[in-house]
């Protein structure tokens, strides 16, 4: 039996939307940090992942954390509210609560909690002062919920001015691509005092393309994010998690 169970919980920045493979399945961070980690430590790890896009942070909390929970892991990795902040009347200290409530869980059923913040899009999104002003908040307010807790690792990337950069995010603006997902799965094996390829906390730019103009970003990107929210769908309804059970991760030779 391997040492190591690592599940992760959260929405498309955990699922990976952004990183995509040729097949047509997404890979990212959660992914690319568990083989990772096996690779470092040198031994196999199970791995599962939960993570459902387009979801609000209590409803990953509700739907994904006891399922999660369940399959006995040593270690939970858990990031929400993205999708929150980009919604009207949102409380901060509401989502802070979910982290909260995951973080007790965990001590309970005796699991390592892995806490991350997403990265920062504000800079190439519209309303780019409002996202910034919230995530700011919301970084401060979960920073402080475990400011008393050492033993909980933290993979912060909100503050990263590096990993806002255009060219670590996906033509959507909205998701990393595969560089951006590199970057944080670098840090997470940091945060786990293992190592991560050099090349991983800045790959080679992706091959340029040309940036969708405003009307062409409007129609292909953010009116159907726009239609959703009107309708009240979401991107993951009906998808189910792509790892909701363990696979296990040998060390690369």
């Amino acid at each position: 039996m391997t040492s190591v169970r690592f599940v992760a919980i959260g929405d498309s920045f955990t699922e990976g939307v952004g990183d995509d493979l040729p097949d047509g399945r997404v890979r990212g961070w959660a992914d690319i940090a568990a083989q990772g980690w096996a690779d470092a430590a040198g031994e196999p790890i199970e791995y599962a992942n939960l993570a459902i896009r387009g979801k609000l942070a209590w409803p990953i909390v509700r739907e994904q954390l006891e399922p999660a929970l369940a399959l006995r892991p040593t270690h939970l990795s858990f990031n929400g509210g993205g999708n929150d902040m980009l919604r009207p009347r949102t409380s901060i200290a509401h989502i802070a609560d979910a982290f909260s409530l995951v973080l007790r869980r965990c001590d309970e059923e005796g699991v390592r909690l892995l806490l991350l913040s997403g990265a920062n899009p504000s800079a190439q999104l519209p309303l780019s002062p409002l996202i910034q002003r919230r995530g700011d908040l919301l970084s401060e307010a979960v920073v402080a919920r475990v400011a008393d807790r050492p033993d909980v690792i933290r993979a912060l990337n909100w503050a990263d001015r590096e990993l806002s950069a255009p060219s670590y995010w996906a033509e959507d603006r909205l998701h990393m691509n595969s560089r951006g997902h590199h970057r944080v799965a670098a840090r997470v094996l940091a945060a786990l005092g293992l190592e991560a390829p050099g090349e991983w906390w800045s790959l080679p730019e992706l091959p340029d393309y040309v940036r969708a103009s405003g009307s062409v970003y409007f129609r292909d990107h953010l009116a159907p994010w726009v239609r959703r929210r009107l309708t009240g769908t979401s991107s993951g309804d009906g998808r189910e998690p792509k790892h909701p059970d363990w696979i296990r991760l040998d060390p690369a030779a």
